[in-house]
C-alpha cells in the first residue's frame, strides 16, 4: 500500500520528539511493506533508506529549526496580525502549496499528515485527488501554548482540518480528550494509537565524559536529577524548580541539570537565583549526540514535569540508559509506561516529596530501574503499526468502493 506522509521534520534535522516519533513509526511500517513518500519544507540529507523522503522547498534546514514552528506555534503571528519573524508564514503556505503539487506527481493510497503545519496541505491533496486524509495529532494548541486560549489561528487550522478529515489518530487517551473538548469532535472519529520506542542496547558502562564535573560531585554523594527537553511553558518547568528548592532543602547534596532551550530560558534562569539555587541547577541549553546521551547516563532521576504532554517520550529514552523516571500524569506517556513515578504537575510539595525519597534511596533506585528496563526493552512499535494498518486499509476499501 502506497502512503503519503506529511510531516514538518525528521531526524537528524529535528528539534523535539516529533520528528524522533515520525521516524520510528515509518520505520516500523516500512518494514511492514508500507511504500511511503514522506514530504519534508526542506532539503537535507537524512541518510534514509526504507523511505523516500521529499523536499517540498527548495530552502535549508536551518530556518525551520530556528522558527521552532512545529512545538511554539504562538509564534506564528502576533496577536496584532504581524508575521513574528522567520518569514513562518510563507513556509506554512509554501510547505503546503507544494505538497499539493507534488501529491499531483504521484500515487497513493492513503494521506497520513502529522501534526497541524500538515492539516491545510493534507486539506488541499483531498481536495484535489478525493484520497482519504488520516490527521495524526501529536499535540493541540492548547497542549504548546500551556493554556486554553492559544493562538486562534492555528486552533482554526486545527479544528477545520479535524472536522473535514476521514479519520483522526491522537497520540494518547490524554490527548483524544484534549481534541474532544477544544474542538467538540465525535469521539468516534478519534483513534488512539500510542507512540513507542525503538529498543536500542546502550553501552552504559562507558566513562561520562561530557559532565565531568557532575561525575566528581556525584563521587562525593551527590546525586544528579535531570530533566531534558524544550523549555516552553507546556513544560512545567517552575514547578520543577520551585520543587528543587525544596528538595535541597533537605538534602543539599542534590544538583539539578536542565538541558534543553526555548522562550522559557532567561525566566527559568532568573527563577533560580530567585529561588536561590542558582548554584545547584546547571542549564547546559540544547544539546545533542554524546552530550544528549551523557545528560541521560549521569542522571540519577529523570523528571518531567510537563502541564500537558500528548505523549512523552522522553522518560522511555532515559531508561535506556538506565535512569528511573518520575512523570506527569497529564502525560500520554503515564498511560503506558507503569514502572515510573508519577505526580500531577501542580502538585509542587508531592514531586519534591518523590524526587526527595527517591535519590535518598540507592535501592529504590535500582529496583526502579530494573523494572522500568525490563519494561521497555520489550517495547515495540508493531502495535501501533497494526492498528494504522488497520486504519489505512479500512478507508482504502471505503475509497474503492465509492468510485
Amino acid at each position: 500500500m502506497k502512503i503519503l506522509m506529511l510531516g514538518w521534520e525528521l531526524p537528524p534535522h529535528n528539534s523535539g520528539g516529533l520528528g524522533v516519533a515520525c521516524f520510528q513509526l515509518c520505520k516500523s511500517l516500512a518494514s511492514n511493506k508500507m511504500d511511503i513518500d514522506f514530504i519534508v519544507p526542506y532539503e537535507a540529507d537524512h541518510n534514509i533508506d526504507f523511505m523516500n523522503v521529499i523536499p517540498a522547498i527548495p530552502q535549508g534546514v536551518d530556518s525551520i529549526l530556528k522558527s521552532g514552528i512545529a512545538y511554539d506555534s504562538y509564534k506564528f503571528i502576533y496577536s496584532n496580525g504581524k508575521v513574528k519573524d522567520f518569514n513562518i508564514i510563507d513556509q506554512y503556505h509554501a510547505y503546503s502549496f507544494a505538497a499539493s503539487k507534488i501529491a499531483e506527481t504521484r500515487e497513493f493510497d492513503i494521506v497520513h499528515a502529522h501534526d497541524w503545519l500538515t492539516f491545510r496541505a493534507a486539506l488541499l491533496i483531498k481536495q484535489k485527488t478525493d484520497c482519504p486524509i488520516i490527521l495524526h495529532v501529536h499535540s493541540v494548541e492548547s497542549d504548546r501554548s500551556g493554556s486554553e486560549d492559544g493562538n486562534p489561528m492555528v486552533k482554526e487550522i486545527e479544528e477545520t482540518a479535524m472536522l473535514m478529515a476521514d479519520d483522526i489518530i491522537a497520540v494518547s487517551n490524554h490527548t483524544k480528550n484534549k481534541i474532544i473538548s477544544d474542538y467538540n469532535i465525535p469521539e468516534n472519529k478519534i483513534k488512539v494509537v500510542h507512540n513507542s520506542i525503538d529498543v536500542i542496547t546502550q553501552d552504559n558502562n562507558s566513562l561520562v565524559n561530557s559532565y565531568e564535573f557532575l561525575k566528581y560531585m556525584k563521587s562525593r554523594g551527590y546525586k544528579v536529577v535531570a530533566n531534558i527537553g524544550r523549555l516552553t511553558v507546556q513544560k512545567g518547568l517552575p514547578n520543577f524548580l520551585k520543587a528543587a528548592r525544596r528538595v535541597i532543602d533537605v538534602n543539599p547534596k542534590t544538583y539539578f541539570l536542565i538541558v534543553g532551550s526555548g522562550e522559557q530560558y532567561h525566566e527559568l534562569v532568573d527563577l533560580a537565583a530567585e529561588l536561590g539555587i542558582s548554584d545547584k541547577v546547571i542549564f547546559t541549553e540544547f544539546q545533542r549526540g554524546q552530550q544528549w546521551r551523557d545528560a541521560f547516563k549521569i542522571a540519577d532521576l529523570f523528571v518531567m514535569p510537563s502541564v500537558s504532554e500528548p505523549f512523552g517520550l522522553t522518560p522511555l529514552e532515559a531508561i535506556a540508559f538506565g535512569t528511573p523516571s518520575l512523570v506527569s500524569k497529564q502525560s500520554g506517556v503515564s498511560e503506558v509506561f507503569k514502572n515510573c513515578l508519577k505526580v500531577d504537575f501542580w502538585d509542587i510539595d508531592e514531586m519534591s516529596n518523590l524526587i526527595a525519597s527517591s535519590i535518598s534511596s540507592d535501592a529504590l533506585l535500582e529496583e526502579l530501574s530494573n523494572r522500568a528496563y525490563d519494561e521497555y526493552r520489550v517495547m515495540s512499535w508493531q502495535d501501533s503499526t497494526d492498528k494504522l494498518m488497520n486504519l489505512y486499509r479500512h478507508h482504502k476499501t471505503l475509497a474503492e468502493a465509492a468510485r
